[in-house]
């Protein structure tokens, strides 16, 4: 509510609250190691069992979510770039962001074929403007098509550096912020990570980069991996750990390595009810909070 950029998407502190006292009257809460031996074959799960889970290492996780779940004796698994909290790096999806929540959509979507046009042919080669515009531009669950557009150029179809630089000039732009500045604003710190672990909430995997890694270089993949992994270390249990995929982008070259290197459960971004007994461990699906009261009832079409 008070924000300074009221356009991002979240969930009020009073909706949140709302939502949980909502899932803790319905639903039976478990924690992550409830399904991880579950998912082993240990021990089975509740009727109507829920999980909650919390991507990308947000501030707000800390300073209102885990208070609440908290007092509600419940725990929430949070997946966390390492990026975030070792680097003090401004992550490219958020800059993507606050560069959407600070600019008219149809401005930018100009500005963006403005830039690909200028980059073109002095290092970078792409398809034609155009023709990336007709390809991307697909209305999504939660965007229009000119917000995906903008989406799909800024975090995986350009090269990446060319990607970073037209981040940071529209960055500098529509926010106007030290993308340092708005880094230590916006992600927990390691020490609150810290707190957050020892007061019984669980830690998992995000990448380190935040990469769509199922479109990166095998190596390249690999890389980012194991850079989260040693960043996590202290946080996680090396044989038996969590994948949260960002972007929900994976591929079996993914599921092969971090399998290889002990993860036993990994989540995707797939809209549906997950079946422990039917779906492959590594790949469970995930409803959305909006897809709960009080934002809506779309999980009863779902079969629970």
């Amino acid at each position: 509510v008070h924000s300074r950029y009221p356009q991002i998407k979240g969930l009020d502190t009073n909706l949140f609250r709302q939502q949980i006292e909502y899932m803790k009257n319905n639903f039976n809460i478990v924690t992550m190691e409830q399904v991880i031996d579950a998912v082993e074959g240990k021990s089975e799960l509740s009727e109507k069992a829920l999980l909650l889970t919390f991507d990308d290492g947000y501030i707000d996780n800390y300073a209102f979510a885990f208070p609440i779940l908290e007092e509600f004796g419940i725990q929430g698994s949070f997946f966390i770039p390492g990026k975030t909290f070792t680097t003090h790096q401004l992550l490219d999806v958020n800059k993507i962001h606050y560069i959407l929540a600070s600019a008219d959509i149809c401005k930018l979507v100009e500005d963006v074929k403005k830039e690909m046009d200028y980059y073109r042919g002095i290092e970078f080669d792409y398809a034609p403007t155009d023709d990336l515009f007709n390809e991307y531009a697909v209305e999504s669950r939660f965007d229009i098509k000119e917000t995906i557009f903008v989406k799909r150029m800024l975090q995986t179809v350009l090269p990446e550096r060319l990607r970073n630089t037209i981040s940071s000039n529209l960055f500098e732009k529509y926010v106007g912020v030290p993308e340092e500045q708005l880094a230590y604003e916006l992600y927990m710190t390691e020490e609150q990570i810290r707190t957050m672990k020892r007061h019984g909430m669980f830690i998992g995997l995000h990448g380190y980069d935040h990469y769509w890694l199922g479109k990166l270089p095998k190596e390249q993949m690999k890389k980012d991996l194991d850079k989260a992994l040693d960043t996590l270390d202290e946080f996680i249990d090396r044989k038996r750990w969590v994948m949260n995929y960002p972007y929900g982008s994976y591929n079996q070259d993914v599921l092969d390595y971090i399998k290889m290197k002990g993860a036993c459960v990994g989540l995707t971004t797939e809209v549906r009810i997950a079946d422990i007994c039917m779906d492959a461990a590594l790949e469970l699906p995930r409803l959305d909070c909006n897809d709960f009261p009080p934002k809506s009832e779309n999980y009863k079409r779902y079969d629970i």
